[in-house]
């Protein structure tokens, strides 16, 4: 079984007020996105990297100044998720049993013990979906201004690496896009391929907006895993 990881990594910095898109924000002494590539590297996966074609030659110049030379194979992105997705699984030549995760380049934290959960799951069951329970109270709103709590005792936060048999990930991916489509995993669901939940990791925040990169930066301290 072969591992490969499609990183996934578009933003454009605009939520941090910043020029630099948040892939690239400095995070404990290294860009965010080579502490993702990293995580991924070190389990043993074949890296596919999705950049907007206009971040190329900026990601080659961080590699050069960090002296950052793991293996990346570089694809340009599409109008959309989907798309970048898309342009990732065609440069990929996968083989029966291959198992093909898809990660958010800006969840610099995820632990290897769920991206090898993930790879193994998936290897089982055809899909492997790392969620963690909601704890929040939700309230769902209407058109007319009015809300009303929701349950969350069945609810759950998805979050990446999502890891699929190769097979199944290439043909869900013929599939026409749909903007109902917010996941690898509701492309996957679309096709009739039923989707295994697996844990997640709490700690496995995504750079959303700037305080994240400040708890970021605490929990890699904390792990160890500073430059």
């Amino acid at each position: 079984m072969t591992r490969y990881a499609i990183i996934v990594a578009g933003g454009s910095g605009s939520r941090f007020g910043s020029t630099i898109p948040k892939q690239f924000l400095p995070l404990a002494g290294l860009p965010v996105l080579m502490h993702t590539i990293t995580r991924f590297t070190d389990a043993g996966a074949s890296v596919i990297l999705v950049l907007p074609q206009a971040q190329t030659a900026y990601w080659h110049q961080l590699c050069q100044q960090y002296a950052f030379t793991l293996p990346v194979t570089i694809t340009a992105g599409g109008d959309s998720r989907f798309q970048s997705v898309k342009n990732a699984l065609d440069v990929i030549t996968a083989q029966t049993g291959d198992i093909i995760a898809v990660h958010d380049g800006v969840r610099p934290l995820v632990s290897q013990e769920v991206i090898d959960n993930a790879y193994s799951q998936a290897a089982k069951h055809g899909s492997a979906i790392p969620a963690v329970p909601v704890t929040d109270s939700i309230r769902e709103t209407s058109d007319d201004g009015l809300s009303k709590a929701i349950d969350r005792s069945h609810l759950v936060a998805v979050q990446t690496p999502q890891a699929f048999d190769a097979m199944m990930l290439k043909q869900a991916y013929n599939t026409p896009y749909d903007p109902a489509f917010t996941d690898d995993a509701s492309v996957v669901e679309r096709t009739g391929h039923a989707i295994h939940l697996i844990p997640g990791d709490p700690y496995n925040i995504k750079i959303t907006h700037p305080g994240d990169i400040e708890i970021a930066e605490i929990l890699l301290k904390r792990s160890g895993r500073t430059r």
